[in-house]
């Protein structure tokens, strides 16, 4: 598995953070201008990335307050996991969004640097969203 990582510090209770991400209605705000044809419900989400490919996301799991996993609703190209982490720092909320992805060295190449890209972007939006 192939690790992309992004922090953020938002200066807001966890319990308000959380309640946003636990939506994926929300995460369309957060998605980057190539994502098309956005379709959610508060469990899934399905999109596309311009010219690229086709998901089909689905809350995997809960934890309140603490984390939320999305994992694919149908087969991807390649298999992943996403993961928003929080936690207390301060009496801020820490946002960890991570993305696991099984990229073989031909996707690896290709995909590495959208998919950090991606999870740079998307907290740095949530970040900007929550301020």
């Amino acid at each position: 598995m192939t690790t992309f990582e992004s922090k953020a510090i938002i200066n807001k209770p966890i319990s308000e953070v959380y309640q946003f991400l636990a939506d994926l209605n929300n995460h369309q705000q957060l998605m980057s201008d190539n994502v098309q044809d956005w379709v959610s419900t508060t469990d899934d989400a399905s999109f596309s990335v311009q010219n690229m490919l086709k998901l089909k996301l689905k809350v995997g799991a809960r934890d309140e307050n603490k984390e939320i996993k999305i994992i694919p609703s149908e087969k991807p190209p390649f298999d992943l996991e996403l993961t928003w982490s929080l936690s207390v720092i301060n009496n801020q909320t820490e946002v960890t969004y991570t993305i696991n992805a099984d990229l073989n060295i031909m996707m690896k190449m290709m995909a590495s640097g959208p998919l950090q890209k991606l999870t740079d972007h998307e907290v740095e939006k949530l970040a900007s969203l929550l301020s």
